[in-house]
């Protein structure tokens, strides 16, 4: 049987090269196509060769030689063009740049934070100085009043201490030290001083009147005394009436005396009902401070300073009484509880 080729495929099947069979009931053959491998590339129906598609049948065979390449530079030129199709260039982290983009951002934060400080301190010195230093709360003397001063506490004395604190700011007065100055003066018993903003401030004392007088044996001068034992300030036309006299042997030395100074609370105490009737004060200890009053119509032994408020009650109870005191004319309260007529 030579010369006569038989096909591996059996009765019908195509010739290796894709030609029709012939069939056995002795028809037209069928052709088959030609089957192309899947991302292979083929011919098109004008004999040219183009690109199959890329997506291959499972398990099929793939040639490599015959796959579709990836151009990079169209798809990256592409995928940087911008929104009216201007190829932009690729952004690249430049790291030097961004170091002295950092050290530029801090050198400005910094000196922003200078610039904020400097202001600061601007801001509070030129505050400062506005209330502190500059004239617009600076304490004026004309702008300061007083009030309470008597014949025997001067008003001078009072301004003295205030203007010590003239051309100063108001804040920087010191109110406290300025009262205690006045409530040195003798004769001051309280003092308070307020501010008046912008420039004034108002002083009230209360000045308490002598406790007595000293009258120095042989002379006619008098010296007005506080209960403190110190020496008050005589105002030209101040007037001494009501105003019990002791007679020492000098001011000096009286003030210096233990009973005379225990003669001047006891006085100091007394109301000026009391106080305007008594025409002579002795003392010869301190605890047998004696008055006269009304030219020695009656004598009041007080002892001591002791139990003052009691010792006037009782007074005041006998000699408001005729039937009480009676003809007597010595009344003795240096004990209190058991008061002695004579």
């Amino acid at each position: 049987m030579a010369g006569r080729v038989v096909s591996s495929g059996g009765a019908g099947a195509g010739s290796a090269d894709g030609s029709a069979k012939p069939r056995r009931d002795g028809g037209v053959p069928e052709r088959r196509p030609r089957r192309t491998v899947s991302g292979t590339r083929g011919r098109d129906g004008n004999g040219a060769r183009g690109v199959a598609d890329s997506k291959t049948q499972p398990g099929a065979f793939v040639d490599a030689r015959r796959l579709r390449s990836e151009d990079l530079v169209a798809k990256t030129l592409k995928e940087n063009s911008g929104t009216l199709g201007l190829v932009t260039r690729p952004k690249i982290v430049d790291f030097t740049a961004r170091a002295r983009e950092r050290k530029h951002a801090t050198v400005r934060v910094m000196a922003l934070r200078i610039l904020a400080i400097v202001l600061a301190v601007a801001a509070v010195t030129g505050l400062g100085w506005l209330l502190l230093l500059s004239p617009v709360l600076r304490l004026d003397s004309s702008q300061v009043t007083v009030q309470g001063a008597n014949e025997w506490v001067s008003e001078t004395d009072i301004r003295s201490i205030v203007d010590e604190q003239a051309g100063k700011s108001l804040l920087l007065v010191n109110t406290q030290q300025m009262t205690d100055s006045m409530g040195s003066i003798p004769g001051v018993t309280s003092a308070k001083a307020t501010k008046q903003y912008p420039h004034g401030l108002a002083v009230t004392i209360k000045a308490q009147r002598p406790a007595a007088m000293l009258k120095e044996t042989g002379s006619d001068s008098l010296t007005a005394v506080d209960s403190q034992a110190r020496v008050l300030n005589s105002v030209a036309g101040a007037s001494a009436t009501g105003i019990p006299v002791i007679e020492v042997s000098s001011v000096g030395k009286g003030l210096k005396n233990r009973a005379v100074k225990e003669t001047l609370k006891v006085l100091d105490s007394l109301p000026e009902s009391l106080r305007g009737k008594i025409t002579k004060v002795t003392a010869d200890t301190q605890d047998s401070v004696t008055t006269e009053l009304e030219g020695g119509k009656h004598v009041i032994v007080w002892g001591d300073s002791s139990d003052m408020k009691l010792k006037k009650a009782v007074v005041d109870k006998i000699l408001s009484d005729p039937n009480v005191i009676g003809d007597k004319t010595q009344v003795d309260v240096s004990a209190p509880l058991r008061p002695v007529l004579r």
